[in-house]
């Protein structure tokens, strides 16, 4: 196990980069990941870690497979400099970002596709939510939050590892999922139809939008069906990760 005692350390400044910066994450194809659980599920796509890191103290679980994977042992003022939590568990991943070829695009069948939400807790909810239900894949569009961010990995509590989360432009793939039979639901405040009168699909793709606007007026359009999420108390509005889980819910076969 190699040991690093500086923050000046090339690896430790570009660890910290990867907590703190889109365009080094992106640059690199690359994110972090704390403490023990989200470790451990990051251990079950073994192929994407490039290292574990553990504060001087901090002993890896005797049942965790981690032949192969590099390590590194860490002073507690570098866990500090490259940690993103208050109390830090002392643990990390270094990953790389999963990629997915053509032919595994084209097998998801049941996707969730997410439109500028720009909230990283909101984001992390709804892809945790997406693998719970039985999702094939989350697509990202534009202006939605970085699913490598520390803040949305948290909230996805491991789903970056569980579920397919791939970022494009959502108009492409709603015409690409229609030109395969796939219907895609949009959702929206009126004109709209009560999710519950919905039939659950096999296949299907939910759009779900920004937490202020909505679904943009021009995917709306294209969406064969429009659901809407019936509000029987005082507030004027859901979530829109509660609303996505209540959506999707719905439309996922019980079985």
């Amino acid at each position: 196990m190699k040991r690093i005692e500086s923050v000046q350390n090339s690896l430790v400044k570009h660890w910290k980069k990867l907590g703190t910066t889109r365009k080094e994450r992106d640059k690199f194809a690359e994110f972090l990941v704390e403490g023990f659980h989200l470790t451990e599920e990051a251990l079950k796509k073994k192929d994407l870690i490039k290292s574990l890191i553990l504060r001087e103290g901090v002993d890896i679980p005797a049942d965790w497979d981690v032949d192969d994977v590099p390590q590194y042992s860490i002073t507690a003022q570098v866990a500090k400099e490259i940690s993103e939590t208050e109390h830090s568990q002392g643990i990390f991943a270094h990953c790389a970002q999963p990629e997915f070829t053509e032919e595994e695009q084209q097998s998801w069948s049941k996707l969730l596709l997410i439109d500028a939400v720009q909230d990283p807790g909101n984001v992390g909810t709804m892809i945790r939510t997406a693998s719970a239900s039985g999702i094939d894949a989350v697509v990202l569009g534009k202006g939605s939050a970085d699913p490598y961010n520390p803040k949305t990995v948290r909230s996805a509590q491991g789903a970056n590892f569980q579920v397919p989360v791939v970022r494009g432009d959502l108009l492409e793939w709603v015409v690409a999922l229609q030109k395969r039979s796939i219907p895609v639901y949009g959702t929206a405040l009126h004109n709209a139809t009560p999710v519950h009168e919905a039939e659950s699909r096999e296949q299907f793709a939910l759009l779900v939008g920004n937490e202020g606007s909505g679904v943009d007026p021009i995917l709306l359009q294209q969406a064969d069906q429009n659901l809407v999420v019936p509000l029987y108390g005082q507030a004027e509005s859901l979530n829109v990760a509660v609303a996505t889980g209540i959506l999707l819910y719905s439309l996922v076969p019980k079985n």
